[in-house]
């Protein structure tokens, strides 16, 4: 109890100066967005643009006033450190542009999504929606938010009147695997959408939009603000196999919970049996 209520209250502290940078970060994005940018491609997979890193320099601006003693895992930047004497118990976990693709052809399917960590667990999140102007928040302990409105997961019980998310991996050798969960799930529920954002995917399971999401493949700033919001707005999160989350995994089912166990059933029916 009294963990919660440290983790609940350094969450509250820092929360509006999350805000404030995802809001930051958002300008940046829209300054860029629809005109010409340079364009590289990562050495793993993906794509990268000046935006992102301007973004990610906007958040870290503000980020490192607001508690100068976390370090940093940002995307483009790496795993860093504030200062010598940063304390090792808390972390800022930043994606500036999760849906790089997206925004490199003009869909407007992109967000700027910042986590904080303390002591192994994430503490609060935001994830910012700089096209439409919403912001997802959440604290460890206080709900999630769309605004000043809270949120909370649908009621879906059956995954034949579903509406799920997922995504695909850019290496291209592990498509076949995604594709039979796809084609499994694909036969049952009622629909299946892929909007190239694994943190919107997460913000929109969240505030009830989607049923349930899943995907390989993620990185830690993919996964640390959603995974807060959909288990603030009382859904379930786990790996894919059930197990708890691990973010370095990169695997993740995120569900409103009446679904989760149908889900598992689906995507592995050699181990467990419908």
């Amino acid at each position: 109890m009294k963990a919660q209520q440290n983790w609940s209250r350094l969450g509250a502290e820092i929360q509006p100066r999350m805000i404030e940078a995802s809001h930051a970060a958002g300008k940046v994005l829209l300054k860029y967005f629809g005109k010409r940018f340079e364009v590289r491609e990562k050495a793993q997979a993906g794509l990268v643009t000046n935006a992102d890193l301007e973004a990610e320099a906007a958040v870290i601006k503000i980020l490192r006033k607001a508690r100068p003693d976390f370090g940093f895992l940002a995307e483009e930047s790496g795993n860093t450190e504030t200062r010598a004497n940063a304390n090792p118990d808390g972390r800022w976990i930043i994606d500036p542009l999760d849906g790089t693709t997206n925004f490199v052809h003009g869909f407007p399917m992109f967000c700027v999504s910042i986590a904080a960590e303390w002591q192994g667990r994430i503490v609060a999140g935001v994830i910012h929606h700089p096209v439409l102007n919403e912001t997802y928040w959440a604290v460890r302990g206080k709900g999630a938010w769309i605004g000043k409105k809270r949120m909370s997961v649908s009621k879906t019980a059956r995954l034949k009147d579903s509406l799920l998310t997922t995504g695909f991996s850019y290496r291209k050798r592990e498509l076949q695997a995604e594709m039979t969960a796809f084609e499994r799930l694909s036969g049952i529920a009622r629909a299946i959408r892929r909007p190239g954002s694994a943190a919107l995917d997460l913000a929109y399971t969240a505030r009830g939009v989607f049923d349930g999401f899943w995907e390989r493949r993620l990185s830690p700033w993919d996964l640390a603000a959603g995974w807060i919001l959909v288990e603030e707005a009382g859904g379930k999160v786990t790996g894919l196999d059930g197990t708890p989350l691990d973010m370095n995994s990169g695997e993740i089912l995120a569900t409103n919970s009446k679904l989760h166990e149908s889900i598992l059933k689906t995507i592995h029916p050699e181990s467990c049996p419908i």
